[in-house]
């Protein structure tokens, strides 16, 4: 199972290898820092990428909600 590095190392290469394509709106040094800016930039690549964007975003918001969740599991 990745590690919140992991996932968040995932979501910033996932986020400069579709910054021309999907997310040309922000800046180009803009990296997501918070959930919530994490999955606004998934969904945007999910929205304006191909396939293959689709399906990587998808599995990382999916392992962001995942980890949300456990990290929530012990209150």
């Amino acid at each position: 199972m990745p590690t919140p590095a992991d996932i968040e190392r995932a979501v910033d290469d996932l986020v400069d290898r579709y910054r021309d394509q999907c997310l040309w709106f922000l800046r180009r040094d803009y990296r997501p820092t918070t959930r919530p800016a994490r999955l606004r930039a998934l969904e945007s690549i999910q929205r304006h990428g191909d396939r293959e964007a689709f399906i990587q975003a998808a599995e990382l918001r999916e392992w962001l909600s995942h980890h949300s969740s456990a990290g929530s599991a012990g209150s």
